[in-house]
């Protein structure tokens, strides 16, 4: 849980601070955003059971999304509001709650109990 809460942490500093300050990943900059709420959504999945956690975790995610790009726009330190950026984190976050109907829902148990028995 700490590990997602701090990638949650790094979404939202990496979206605030100026694109100059940011490293170039080499990676088209809709399919970072694509990723990132990917991972953080499939990984709400992992951590929680219920599927009412899972819908509220998603509804948050994408309402943090617009949010950051409403602050980028606000803030004028080298960002702008991009809707597309806000539609690839919505996209992202449905992509890894998808994951939640796939065998690897259960992926961290699965490494938990592993773990265990070694």
């Amino acid at each position: 849980m700490a590990l997602w809460v701090m990638a949650i942490a790094i979404v939202v500093i990496t979206s605030l601070v100026p694109g100059k300050d940011l490293p170039q990943v080499g990676m088209n900059d809709k399919l970072e955003h694509f990723t990132a709420y990917g991972l953080l959504s499939a990984s709400a999945v992992q951590l929680f059971a219920r599927r009412l956690s899972w819908g509220f975790v998603c509804v948050l995610l994408v309402l943090m999304g617009i949010g950051l790009e409403l602050l980028q726009g606000a803030m004028g330190m080298g960002r702008t509001m991009d809707s597309h950026d806000a539609l690839a984190n919505a996209m992202g976050v449905l992509m890894g709650l998808g994951i939640a109907f796939t065998p690897l829902r259960d992926l961290l148990l699965w490494i938990d109990r592993r773990l265990a028995s070694s």
